[in-house]
């Protein structure tokens, strides 16, 4: 019976997954203004962006406000979405439109992390958003990811739509 409840124990370990941070929040925003952090500033999610918002994510944002900082038309935007059962926390740097720069900054799924590498995160640059709903290119999919995957072309697009009425 001990043997039973440390194979147990043992395997519940194991499946437990630690967060991996790859790059604090702060950091990120930090970076984006080469170190020149402007204060934040909050974008008040009400009515037709409250909307717009639900139709992207497929559910309510959650939150009346969403803090972002901006330099000029530069903005920069940490989102959180779930992947498959766990947030996934994410910094996007917006310009003109479109996406110059996104990065996986907290990972808690047990799997799909693969969505942080480069390779994969390189084709969300450039990216603008159409039709308040979408991105206008394809993000091809990984493999064991297809949750984290679309969690993150939802927040890209949510990080374009936020951009577009912070700077509008």
């Amino acid at each position: 019976m001990r043997r039973l409840l440390a194979i147990v124990l043992l395997s519940l370990a194991g499946s437990a997954h630690a967060d991996q941070v790859y790059q604090a929040p702060q950091d990120f925003v930090a970076e984006a203004f080469g170190g020149a952090v402007p204060e934040p500033q909050p974008l008040w999610i009400g009515g037709g962006l409250r909307e717009q918002a639900t139709a992207i994510l497929g559910h309510d944002p959650g939150y009346p406000r969403m803090r972002y900082w901006r330099a000029g038309e530069r903005t920069a935007w940490v989102l959180e979405e779930i992947g498959k059962e766990r947030p996934i926390t994410v910094g996007f740097v917006v310009e003109a439109d479109r996406l110059q720069r996104v990065k996986i900054l907290v990972y808690r799924e047990s799997r799909g992390g693969e969505v942080r590498l480069p390779a994969f995160m390189r084709q969300f640059e450039g990216a603008r958003l159409i039709d308040n709903a979408g991105l206008d290119r394809e993000i091809h999919n990984i493999s064991g990811a297809t949750l984290s995957v679309n969690a993150l072309r939802r927040l890209a697009a949510v990080a374009l739509l936020f951009h577009r009425h912070a700077t509008a």
